[in-house]
């Protein structure tokens, strides 16, 4: 039986449900209406953690305002074309210098996405020569960029610096013996924990190795330093981060990235990632939509003030009702609770069904096989009673999976 008949085998007959259809539930779900804390799911309202809409631009009148104007004003379509062919234009030009002028670097080129542009980018800036040193718990997009990477690379304990270290001695003297260089990588705020890269324990070690360091701050850009400029500014060593990356899907509400460090590297990227060369620029209403974000960004830190508000109240609250959150040190709220997939399963039913809460579910291999992640994102969009509600909720779920009733219940029972 191939992959295909399996597949048709797993589904049932035509126009029957299966478990897999039952899985969509968990993993495809259907958040519709517009962006807001409370949304529609499967017909009912439910308060929602689960959008990375950090500052609440999502759905905010000024962006939506600039959005369709820009949409009016030039479509979908235009610029046809690569940057380096037809695809350039003085607003592409005018939110990288933004851009790079926000977060303290020379340079700046803007990306079409998040994903592939950290992935080209590795694979740009190393050859066969150099060695590549990161943290072990970076996004899946950088571990795909390293799979590009034809030479040797090394892996990091999180945030250890010993570790680092030692992994840096066996990477200075692979890349000498190879006449090549030795690229860092690590986050600036890590998506599942929420605790911060150890970025100046990693700049300190430049004092005895030789290496160029990359972050990807796509949870910190907005989020974190005095002005939102990331979390290089909030430990206040953004000048030793050689190239720094960042999404506008977190904090900005939108589609693209940007990479940002010293002019010459810059301009070897943007005659190099593979990514944005033989690909059609991005389209003019997200260039503008982008710029009045940033604009907004830097103009009103309010936002950034309202964000953590929720955040400190959130968390704080949880941890006074005896919630394990890890070590967050940031907006990205992960609620640890002991369980395996089925409970999961039973308790993010019971919590979307009956609760109206929509939150995320982590399971292994992403956590350990004994428990069960539930990920908050906090907005400024949130309310204080938003928290307290759900606050409320955690704690009778929590006491439901103390008394076994997640294990013990089938899943239909719930739904």
């Amino acid at each position: 039986m191939d992959l295909f008949e399996k597949f048709n085998e797993d589904r049932g007959p035509l126009g029957q449900h299966s478990d897999m259809d039952n899985t969509n539930f968990y993993m495809f779900p259907k958040l519709e209406g517009p962006i807001a804390p409370r949304m529609q799911f499967r017909g009912k309202e439910v308060l929602t953690w689960s959008l990375n809409n950090y500052l609440g631009l999502g759905n905010m009148p000024e962006v939506r305002e600039a959005d369709t104007k820009a949409t009016e004003d030039w479509g979908l379509a235009y610029p046809m074309g690569a940057r380096m062919m037809t695809g350039n234009t003085k607003y592409h030009e005018q939110l990288e210098q933004e851009l790079g002028d926000f977060v303290m670097k020379e340079s700046c080129q803007l990306l079409n996405y998040g994903y592939q542009g950290i992935m080209s980018i590795i694979d740009a800036v190393v050859n066969r020569k150099d060695v590549v040193v990161y943290d072990a718990e970076c996004h899946a997009s950088i571990i795909d960029g390293l799979r590009l990477h034809v030479g040797k690379r090394f892996v990091y304990l999180h945030n250890d610096m010993e570790s680092l270290e030692k992994q840096l001695v066996r990477a200075e003297k692979l890349a000498k013996e190879n006449g090549g260089g030795v690229l860092v990588i690590t986050e600036g705020v890590f998506g599942m924990s929420g605790s911060m890269g150890n970025l100046a324990g990693v700049i300190e070690l430049k004092k005895k190795f030789e290496f160029r360091l990359l972050v990807d701050d796509a949870h910190g850009f907005g989020t974190m330093g005095k002005t939102g400029a990331g979390t290089g500014e909030e430990q206040g060593c953004q000048d030793g981060i050689d190239l720094y990356f960042s999404t506008f899907a977190k904090s900005m509400a939108s589609i693209g990235a940007f990479v940002a460090g010293d002019k010459n590297v810059i301009e070897f990227l943007k005659y190099n990632v593979r990514s944005q060369i033989f690909a059609k620029s991005l389209p003019m209403p997200l260039v503008i939509g982008a710029l009045k974000r940033l604009e907004l960004l830097k103009t009103r830190p309010e936002m950034k003030d309202k964000l953590w508000t929720i955040v400190n109240a959130i968390q704080s609250g949880l941890r006074e009702k005896g919630f394990n959150l890890g070590k967050t040190q940031s907006p990205v709220t992960p609620v640890l609770l002991n369980g395996g997939w089925k409970e999961a399963a039973n308790m993010i039913t019971d919590l979307r069904n009956n609760y109206n809460i929509f939150c995320s579910m982590i399971v292994y291999p992403v956590v350990p096989k004994d428990v069960i992640m539930l990920r908050i994102i906090p907005t400024a969009a949130h309310s204080l009673d938003d928290v307290k509600e759900t606050i409320t909720v955690f704690e009778a779920i929590k006491e439901k999976l103390d008394a076994g009733v997640y294990r013990d219940a089938e899943i239909t029972q719930l739904a």
